[in-house]
């Protein structure tokens, strides 16, 4: 395991598996879709919506784990698991936790692609 943001053994076989053009693709395609994922998942935070918060830390999670973003995968986990706390503050603290994973990770992702 990679102790960087990105596993590298899982981000190469998935490179090996589908080609240097297509995981550029793929890639691309996890950039342009996470901000969005990550707005519904605040905003389920804000108006308290259990299954939009599930299902939009069930995204993140599966597509980090496609990469090899552990921390935000684990992070993503925990959330979908564990739903919304009933402590709004609890929820803000994960977001943020997410939100740094998910910096981390993009900056993983573009620093791979420019090898």
């Amino acid at each position: 395991m990679s102790e960087g943001p990105i596993d590298l053994s899982v981000f190469n076989e998935l490179k090996e598996a589908t080609g240097s053009d297509f995981i550029v693709e793929l890639v691309a395609t996890f950039l342009e879709e996470a901000p969005e994922i990550l707005t519904e998942l605040k905003n389920a935070v804000s108006n308290n919506e259990q299954d939009p918060f599930r299902r939009a830390a069930h995204s993140i999670k599966s597509n980090a784990n496609v990469f090899g973003a552990h921390e935000l995968a684990e992070i993503s986990r925990k959330m979908e698991l564990s739903g919304l706390d009933p402590n709004h503050e609890a929820n803000l603290k994960e977001l943020a936790l997410l939100n740094t994973a998910y910096k981390r990770a993009v900056a993983g992702l573009n620093g791979l692609l420019d090898d």
